[in-house]
């Protein structure tokens, strides 16, 4: 392993694991405000929770493409197309994740107004529980589809290439499938019980996977044996 992909190994660690706490934090404190019967009081009442959530998420958002980024020079050996592909999903996922802060962001307008009696506090409920929606839409559904798909190339390249051990590699694609499955599921309707103890696998995988590149980076290429002498001599005539 150079030393650049060494450097590689540490700081997609880091993002891996700056990803995961960003997300599961930001997204905790978001959620918290939004569950309250009042919604647009509550935004007003822990504006500054939302705001350090919306912000946690976007420090998530930028995570995800510097994974892809950083991880882009190593795959594309493996497979370019692919490659690509992983880029464009992560660049798709942090997309989203970025308008589902817009609905809290707007949700502390609404508050500001709802506190200064400027507009009709039932029209500021309707108006709030729709960001609501919106954002259960993008949040619950839309992100994990795109992540489960940008995860199962990055873990089908991952597992190809050997960069890791191939156990880390099967741990993430098993785990993604889970994520897929739920979500899909989620999206057509189907309510399933148990969704975050299907999540439960990918989020220690990638804690795992995050503390593994830090300290111990990349797997050495393989080594390619020396042609023997009687192999030599054979091929000379």
């Amino acid at each position: 392993m150079t030393s650049k992909e060494r450097r590689t190994a540490r700081i997609v660690g880091a993002l891996f694991l700056i990803a995961m706490v960003a997300s599961l934090v930001g997204a905790g404190l978001i959620e918290a405000v939004l569950a309250a019967p009042d919604i647009v009081a509550s935004a007003h009442a822990d504006r500054t929770k939302l705001a350090i959530g919306v912000l946690l998420e976007l420090i998530n958002a930028v995570a995800v493409v510097g994974i892809a980024v950083g991880m882009f020079p190593l795959f594309k050996k493996q497979d370019e197309a692919l490659a690509l592909g992983y880029v464009a999903l992560r660049i798709i996922e942090a997309v989203i994740i970025i308008a589902a802060v817009i609905s809290p962001l707007a949700l502390i307008a609404l508050g500001q107004a709802y506190a200064t009696a400027t507009a009709d506090a039932a029209f500021l409920q309707n108006v709030g529980a729709s960001f609501v929606a919106v954002r259960a839409l993008l949040v619950g559904q839309l992100t994990g589809i795109f992540f489960g798909l940008a995860a199962l190339v990055f873990y089908y390249l991952l597992y190809q290439s050997r960069l890791v051990p191939r156990f880390i590699s099967v741990w993430g694609l098993v785990a993604v499938v889970l994520v897929l499955g739920w979500n899909i599921a989620e999206l057509v309707g189907v309510e399933v019980s148990i969704g975050m103890i299907l999540v439960l696998p990918i989020i220690l995988n990638e804690i795992f996977l995050g503390i593994w590149l830090i300290v111990k980076g990349f797997e050495p290429a393989p080594a390619v044996a020396a042609p023997t002498e009687t192999a030599m001599t054979g091929v000379g005539g």
